[in-house]
Formats: structure tokens, sequence, C-alpha cells
């Protein structure tokens, strides 16, 4: 396997489909629903979906412009580039920002192979009736070695997909999202032939304005585009090192954030559409909304435990539950994928082998990935702490540009390149005076809602899983490494060479 870091993605296409893999997982189908219906109102959760557009604007595309252009300038991976753009005594900015998306790959790939379980299990046996049928299969799945074992299938099958670099990423992505397009809008067309569906549509869509006072509903939908457009994770960042230098950063940008939320949007209008149509007969709309609020342990019960049975309860539901769960598992697959190559590419950039690099991120994967494999409990303390920490990751994002001068970044990286649209100035105010702010507020709102409603008498203690110090314990000591290594990250990583430019 060559170990060159001159690869480029062949085509536009290949690498819009390729980042689109990254933004579009499963928190459009999985977590996006259910946040919609946890800030909705009585009479719907349309003006949820208002502020979640404004922070795609606001939050998502800015960043995600950033990215692009950080990863075409600097051709490195997250250490590499943020030591080139910001300076040497910040890399170690750069390899937090990649140790929060690695660490969530440890757990994303026991997800993933949550869903490969369910497409399996749908495909092979009768769906389930009841609750109580659903939850056995869910428990029993659980309670043997199976999270295991298809944890190791979801990083053995990562690792494959990136074994050659941009060009197997590439291929593989020419397959998974354009599949994952078309099953969506399959799915989508048989949800709205269901009596009743279009009352969970229209419910989706109405916007009750009073709800838009609370400042929850902004909060949570600025979370919702910084977990599920990709934005700020550095992934955006790793495969813009390998775009071509004559493709713009501008347009790429709002149709990655755009076609991921649009995603979004259709995966909300399939479970809107399919919990009103197949529950509307049985409970009120309280209820109903009670059902997709209720996430379970680890957020599993409206997607593994009430879907399947909703499926059963619909013509032909066993070959929809097949093409939700083959969806959900290309969703988690794309952006698997994509944290394995981030992971790799700074180790390549450390200097190692292409294959001893991508060995290496699969068994740390698979081994720091099975405390979340076999306990729930453990799965959702990395999940708290990490998708957290994703806010200080886009933070630092804006950093890099505020350190190099958002100006000057625009005008060499990102504006007056033939064929695209320029930033502008707007742009610089975005980086520079509304990220920043919207970051702190985000982090200061999370660890407020741990002191006061998950953890709210065990806020001090490390080891209570969604506590205040159990994020201040990992992050502090993640930051204080990294620290300590950042002049042999950033010597080691300068002294790898860089592709010329193209």
């Amino acid at each position: 396997m060559a170990n060159t870091n001159d690869q480029r993605f062949s085509s536009r296409l290949g690498l819009i489909l390729s980042v689109l893999g990254i933004a579009v997982g499963t928190g459009n189908i999985w977590r996006f629903p259910r946040i919609a219906a946890t800030n909705s109102g009585d009479t719907g959760a349309g003006a949820f979906l208002v502020a979640w557009v404004i922070f795609l604007f606001a939050w998502s595309i800015p960043l995600i412009i950033a990215e692009y252009a950080l990863g075409r300038k600097g051709r490195m991976g997250v250490v590499g580039t943020f030591a080139r753009v910001a300076g040497e005594r910040f890399a170690w900015m750069g390899a937090f920002v990649g140790f929060v998306a690695t660490a969530i790959m440890f757990y994303y790939s026991v997800v993933a192979g949550w869903c490969v379980f369910y497409f399996i299990e749908v495909l092979t046996n009768p769906l389930p009736l009841t609750t109580g049928a659903a939850q056995g299969v869910w428990d029993g799945f659980q309670a043997g070695g199976w999270p295991v074992a298809f944890h190791a299938l979801a990083m053995g099958l990562g690792v494959l997909a990136v074994w050659k670099g941009v060009a197997s990423i590439e291929r593989v992505n020419k397959v998974l999202i354009p599949t994952l397009f078309a099953i969506v809008l399959v799915a989508l067309g048989r949800t709205l032939t269901l009596d009743g569906a279009f009352d969970g549509v229209r419910f989706l869509f109405t916007p009750e304005w009073a709800t838009l006072a609370r400042p929850r509903i902004w909060l949570e939908a600025l979370t919702q585009n910084a977990w599920d457009t990709g934005a700020g994770w550095g992934l955006i960042l790793t495969y813009g090192a390998y775009m071509q230098a004559r493709h713009g950063v501008v347009k790429n940008a709002f149709i990655t954030g755009i076609g991921n939320n649009t995603v979004s949007l259709l995966a909300a209008i399939i479970i809107f559409g399919t919990v009103f149509a197949i529950l509307g007969t049985q409970m009120s709309q309280a209820e109903v909304l009670e059902v997709m609020k209720t996430s379970g342990p680890a957020a599993t019960g409206l997607t593994f435990i009430w879907m399947p049975q909703l499926f059963a309860k619909m013509p032909a539901g066993s070959l929809f539950a097949v093409l939700f769960f083959l969806g959900l598992s290309f969703a988690a697959f794309s952006s698997l994928i994509s944290m394995i190559e981030l992971a790799t590419r700074v180790v390549v950039d450390l200097g190692w082998q292409r294959r001893h690099a991508l060995a290496l991120v699969g068994g740390m994967g698979f081994v720091l990935g099975l405390p979340s494999a076999v306990h729930l409990g453990f799965f959702e303390n990395q999940d708290f702490v990490w998708g957290v920490a994703l806010m200080i990751s886009g933070a630092f994002v804006a950093f890099a540009v505020i350190r190099y001068g958002p100006a000057r970044f625009r005008r060499d990286v990102v504006d007056n390149l033939p064929g695209d649209w320029n930033a502008g100035p707007l742009w610089d105010r975005l980086i520079t005076f509304v990220i920043p702010p919207l970051a702190v507020v985000l982090l200061a709102w999370w660890l407020s809602l741990s002191a006061t409603v998950y953890a709210p008498d065990s806020w001090y203690d490390p080891t209570s899983p969604f506590s205040v110090m159990t994020c201040v314990v990992q992050w502090g000591g993640v930051l204080l490494l990294l620290l300590l290594l950042n002049r042999w990250l950033a010597r080691r990583t300068l002294a790898t060479p860089v592709a010329a430019a193209d």
C-alpha cells in the first residue's frame, strides 16, 4: 500500500459524496426526529425547525467552509494543519480536535454494529409485535457477546473501506451515499401512503411561535446542528486535505450543510409519519409524542424498540424495516470511515507507514471500544463527554482561522476561485464574533444541565456518568497530556513531507 500524502479525490462529485458521508450519519435518522419531538409545542415542531435552520447558516456552514479551506491549505491532518496555519504552539489544539473525533469513533463503531445486527435481525426473523417482544430482542442482543462481535465487524469493514486511502474512500461513498438517498426516498414514499401519516407531517412543520421564547429551543437547535453536520469535528478538514486545488470550498460547504439537513428533514418526515400513522389510532397525540421523546438506554428506545413494532403493523412492513435498518447501517458506516481516516492521517503525519497506522487505529479502535460494547453505562458516559467536547472542537477550528487572520485567510484560501462563490466579510464576522461565543454558551449550558438536571447530587463525582466532573477530568487529562506533547507533535508532524500544491 502506497504511503503517499499527495492523493486527491478524482472528482468534485467524489469529494461531495464523501463529505456528505461524514455529515449524514445516525444523528440524522436516529437523533434528529427525537430532538424535534422533544422541542415541539403542543401543536407542532415547526418553530424548532426555524431555529435549527438559522443555526445551519450561523454555525455549521461557516465552520464547514473553514474546515474545507484549512484542509486544502494545510494538506495534512488536524495536527499538522493547526501547526501550519495557527502556529506550532497550537498543535495541541489540532490534536484535541482529532482526539475528540477518535474517542467518538470508539463507541460509534458500537452503534454501527447495532445497526448491522438489526438489519440482519429484521431480514431473517419476524418483526416483534409488542413492546415486550421488541425489548426482548434488544435485551437478548445485549446479554450475549453479540455487541462485541458486531463492533469488531464494524471496525473491520471500516478499516477495509479506507485501506487504500482516498481512492477507496471515494469508491465506497459513491455506492453508500446514493444508495442511502435512494432508500430514504423509497421509505418516504411508503410512509406518505399510510393513513394518518400526514398528521405527523403536519405536526412536524406546524410552528408554535411561542416556543421560540424558550432558550432551550435555541440551544437544542444549535446543539443538533453541531452534532449532525460534522462541522468542527475535523473530519471535513481531513477530507479537505485531499481535494483538488481547483475546487472551491463555499459551494461545497453549502451543498454539504443543506444536503445533510435535507436528509434530517426527510428522516423526520418518515419517523413522524410512521409513528403518527400507526400509533395515532391507539393513542392520543400527547402519548404519541411521549413515545418519540423517550430515548431509553443510550437513546435506543425509538429506533430499536418502537420502530420494529411499527413496521410489523403496516402492510409490507418487513421490507420497510429491512430498508430502514440498511439505510441506518449505511449512514453509520459512511461516518465511521471518516473517523478512521482522520485518526489514520494523524498517525501517518507523525511518520508512520499508512498500513501500520491503519492497523494501529483499527486495533486501538476495537480495544478501546470494548467497554462501550459491553456496558451501556460506559457508552452513555463517553457519548456525553465527547459529544459535549465537540463544542470545544468547533471553537478551536474557529481559533485557527482567527489566529491566521480571518480576512487574510479568506483572501488567500477561500474567495476568488473560478466557478465558486465568495464567502465575503460576513463569514469573517461569523467566525470571529459568533461561533466562539456560541461555543462558550453551549458548553456552559450543557455543564449547567449536568449540575442541575443530569447529576445534581453527584456533579462533583468523576465516576458519575453525566456529571460536570467526569467531563472536567477526562477533558483535562487529555488536554494536559497534549500540551506536554505539543513540541513533539509539532516537530514530528511538520517534518513529514507535504505534496506540492496541484
